[in-house]
């Protein structure tokens, strides 16, 4: 025997606690995530303070939301060649769109955020 079904609130009345909860747990999967090459020179003085400055910035305003390629033009020509790479160290923003391209150590802070489209934390 079946039962009637159930008579439920307004949509209106249930929806806003539910949207709630689920912002909570949502709101951080909803944020791009970044998919980022850093092509370096192998082990200069340059490209070591490039990863070293990348990796910083990644985790304090991109943390778990990052993915982080270091190519090293020496052991991988065909990539940097493919990726029309010029000057090293270059960072290339693939995702989220537009792909920008970043040269140098990554040490200005204010042009790397502004070139990942980011904001400084206070």
């Amino acid at each position: 025997m079946k039962t009637p079904p159930k008579k439920s609130s307004p949509a209106g009345e249930r929806k806003p606690r539910l949207a709630g909860k689920k912002k909570q747990a949502a709101s951080h999967s909803r944020l791009p995530k970044y998919v980022l090459h850093l092509y370096i020179s192998g082990s200069t003085s340059k490209s070591a303070l490039a990863v070293e400055n990348i990796k910083r910035v990644c985790e304090q305003h991109l943390k778990n939301r990052y993915h982080l390629d270091v190519i090293d033009i020496y052991q991988q020509a065909h990539l940097a060649r493919d990726g029309q790479i010029v000057a090293v160290p270059t960072l290339i923003k693939l995702l989220p769109p537009p792909l920008r391209r970043l040269i140098g150590d990554m040490s200005n802070l204010k042009k790397v955020l502004a070139g990942l489209d980011l904001t400084i934390r206070e």
